[in-house]
């Protein structure tokens, strides 16, 4: 249940819907297994799997979605050479070589005629709705599939205006400041061990993993213009993270404590009771450390607001 990524984005004008109304709104996008022929499927699950069958489950205004991904896997190498075999015995056959547009055509029909063979790769991906607050988060690494889900969700919905939530001064400028001088940290922020420094010019990226982020070879290579695009950092007492250039925070790892109690509430064995325990307890650590970062930054940009500038 702990969330492990988070792609962060604000809500505008959101609408106001009953947990009921919500629920049969995502019931007519509940997810179906893929067809034959179809290469990719997104619909609402069950958050909890087996053991339980809502579409979404709220408690003091946070609610927890899920959808479930299947894409069928055909690797382009498969397909290739399939072609190759086919295109060489048409050409030996007719004594000709076959026009590019023949290849294409070619092409189109060994993929179809493989797609519904292929394997399935399924894949869950949680949303957070905190309706108190008017954010929402995605639990995954990627952008892509982030955005995929927002349009399920406005397609649930009819309309969803969100925005990526963006901060007054940029992550790259703030963590390569914090990186820089120990006094421009504030007091709760915790300096992790892993970092990635991109370079103006094409000297590329430079990634670092369990080092001493102080050390004066990070401050060299700070003083030869290079800025932090990733920086490990933690909030004392409740989780630590990756935060990258686009304000996404990745790789989060919960307090001990948070995760002790936790483990110590008392489910009575329910996997439902269990799961709506971890999400709030969950929520309210991640609530309060997206205000604290936003702090540290400046403050939240405002919609219409001209950019910040490195």
């Amino acid at each position: 249940m702990w969330f492990k990524h988070l792609h962060l984005y604000r809500l505008h004008d959101a609408p106001e819907l009953e947990t009921t109304r919500l629920e049969e709104a995502l019931a007519e996008q509940a997810f179906r297994p893929l067809g034959g022929s179809e290469p990719r499927r997104l619909g609402w699950c069950a958050p909890a799997g087996r053991a339980g069958s809502q579409l979404v489950h709220e408690l003091q205004g946070q609610r927890l979605l899920t959808a479930l991904r299947q894409e069928r896997i055909l690797p382009a190498a498969v397909v290739r050479e399939e072609v190759e075999e086919r295109a060489e015995a048409i050409e030996h056959a007719e004594g000709r070589k076959l026009r590019r547009q023949e290849k294409l055509t070619l092409k189109e029909q060994v993929y179809e005629e493989l797609l519904p063979r292929a394997f399935v790769r399924s894949q869950k991906v949680d949303l957070w709705w905190d309706t108190r607050r008017g954010l929402i988060a995605v639990n995954t690494s990627s952008r892509k599939r982030a955005e995929e889900l927002l349009d399920l969700l406005r397609e649930t919905l009819g309309s969803l205006k969100v925005t990526p939530l963006a901060s007054q001064t940029l992550p790259m400028r703030a963590m390569t400041a914090w990186l820089g001088d120990a006094a421009t940290r504030p007091a709760d922020l915790v300096l992790g061990d892993q970092v990635e420094l991109k370079a103006k010019g094409d000297d590329g990226v430079l990634r670092a993993r369990q080092v001493d982020l102080d050390s004066d070879e990070i401050q060299q290579l700070l003083e030869g213009g290079r800025q932090a695009s990733k920086l490990a950092l933690g909030l004392e007492g409740k989780l630590s993270f990756v935060l990258h250039d686009d304000l996404a925070v990745k790789s989060l790892r919960f307090d001990d404590a948070l995760i002790d109690e936790a483990s110590q509430a008392d489910d009575g064995d329910d996997a439902l009771v269990r799961l709506e325990t971890d999400f709030l307890l969950m929520t309210q650590a991640l609530a309060d450390s997206i205000e604290r970062l936003l702090d540290w930054l400046g403050g939240e940009a405002q919609a219409g607001q001209d950019a910040p500038t490195a």
